[in-house]
């Protein structure tokens, strides 16, 4: 096997993460903790006991990353259009139902009311956003501070972070819950792993609240979002209906060794080896896209530093993402239950009557859902796969390491994203359908 080219880009970065290889990136048996840095590299000591503020200061000052935000930020100033497979927003995706259901729950908004009447005046003003405020889109998912959005969870006394933690849970699903308070977890533990936990903690995350909450018992639109490491979440409710994207969820470590958090995602990994195991030779022929993760036939810029091979992350609210793969209409009848077994997966985070309301949007779209792979299709290797509807787009992709060792992708760093395309991210498709019925 030749060398792997690895230059460094900017201390935590290296260019065998984008660089195309022959050579197929095989998974091995190792622990991540096979992987575990030095806690003496520089890296590590230079910025161990920062807070987070001045960690970001100090990440600001690598000339790549300052590259990343000056684009990250042209991108966040675009007026939203939302995510489309051709530059053209589909009209008529999302509907509202006739009536607020008597079922949809006034949990969430009153466990909102409740943590805002906690809070200071000075805490208020800075929570608080309209519904249709730009800040949405600030949201992003490194350890270091992008935009300052709302209220650092970590800073707050413990009441009110308990209070946030209740709005989560009665916002979540009890499965969607114990994931995001998972992955939180997770952070938390990889900051102690390296030796950082004023950088990656448990609450090392941004809270607001968007539009009044206490007028959403009538179905009002509001909403909350939660941002962070490897966690980013945008929950609205309007008119009956709950949504939640986009969403990211990731982690470093995915697991423990210690047995105290299961994998985030094994089901919808174990889901989609299933399906792309089940392919016939003219069904794997059409689905999978590139032979690997680093597949040299990639285009120049298909692979990126930051996202690797994902595609709907951080501010990309406005991407054109052509289909790719397989269209469903061409796998069978089992095959199309493995698929929605994974997009219910994906909508894992809502509540059951909202989740089969989501999942009736993408059975309507079915026959033009596509998916696609990356990667072998026999667990052998790290892989790459998103299921890509009009309605709804989601990506499961293993990551090289970042704060572990690892310079090509492993099972044990894994990011997902979730979106709904069209224009109903931030159910913004969705607040306009209620706004025209003038409610």
């Amino acid at each position: 096997m030749s060398a792997l080219p690895d230059e460094d880009i900017d201390g935590f970065f290296t260019t065998s993460r984008t660089t195309g290889r022959e050579e197929s990136v095989e998974l091995s048996d190792d622990s991540y903790r096979t992987f575990l840095p030095d806690l003496h590299d520089p890296k590590l000591t230079e910025v161990r006991g920062m807070a987070y503020e001045e960690f970001a200061q100090n990440r600001y000052q690598a000339p790549f990353l300052r590259d990343l935000l000056a684009y990250w930020d042209g991108l966040y100033r675009e007026p939203f259009v939302g995510i489309t497979s051709d530059g053209t927003v589909r009209e008529g995706l999302y509907a509202l139902p006739p009536t607020v259901p008597s079922d949809t729950g006034n949990a969430p908004s009153e466990a909102a009311v409740r943590f805002l009447g906690m809070l200071t005046p000075g805490e208020l003003d800075a929570v608080r956003h309209d519904i249709d405020a730009p800040q949405w889109r600030a949201w992003s998912n490194p350890e270091f501070v992008v935009y300052r959005v709302g209220l650092r969870m970590e800073v707050l006394t413990d009441d009110k972070k308990s209070a946030i933690h209740d709005v989560l849970r009665t916002s979540l699903s009890p499965e969607g819950y114990a994931r995001v308070s998972g992955a939180m977890e997770l952070n938390g533990y990889l900051g102690e792993l390296v030796g950082l936990p004023t950088v990656m903690n448990r609450h090392s995350y941004w809270f607001s609240v968007f539009g009044d909450p206490s007028a959403g018992t009538g179905g009002e639109p509001w909403g909350w979002q939660l941002f962070g490491h490897h966690v980013a979440l945008n929950f609205v409710s309007v008119g009956g209906r709950h949504v939640i994207a986009p969403v990211f969820l990731g982690a470093e470590p995915a697991l423990t060794d210690d047995g105290s958090h299961e994998p985030l995602f094994a089901e919808r990994e174990r889901l989609a080896l299933e399906l792309a195991g089940s392919l016939t030779a003219a069904q794997r022929a059409r689905a999978v896209v590139f032979a690997s993760v680093l597949d040299p036939a990639m285009p120049e810029g298909r692979l990126h530093p930051a996202d690797e091979r994902h595609v709907a992350g951080a501010f990309r609210d406005n991407r054109v993402i052509p289909y790719e793969g397989i269209p469903a209409a061409e796998l069978d009848d089992a095959q199309r239950d493995l698929l929605r077994r994974i997009v219910a997966d994906c909508l894992l985070l809502l509540v059951e009557g909202q989740r089969e309301l989501a999942l009736a949007e993408y059975d309507a779209h079915a026959d033009q859902t596509w998916c696609s792979w990356y990667g072998a299709t026999d667990g052998s290797q790290p892989f790459y796969f998103r299921v890509h509807s009009p309605v709804l787009i989601a990506e499961f992709d293993d990551h090289a390491g970042v704060w572990l060792d690892n310079k090509l992708p492993a099972r044990f760093h894994v990011h997902t994203t979730l979106r709904h395309p069209n224009g109903n991210d931030y159910a913004k498709a969705l607040i306009a359908r209620w706004r025209e019925r003038g409610e």
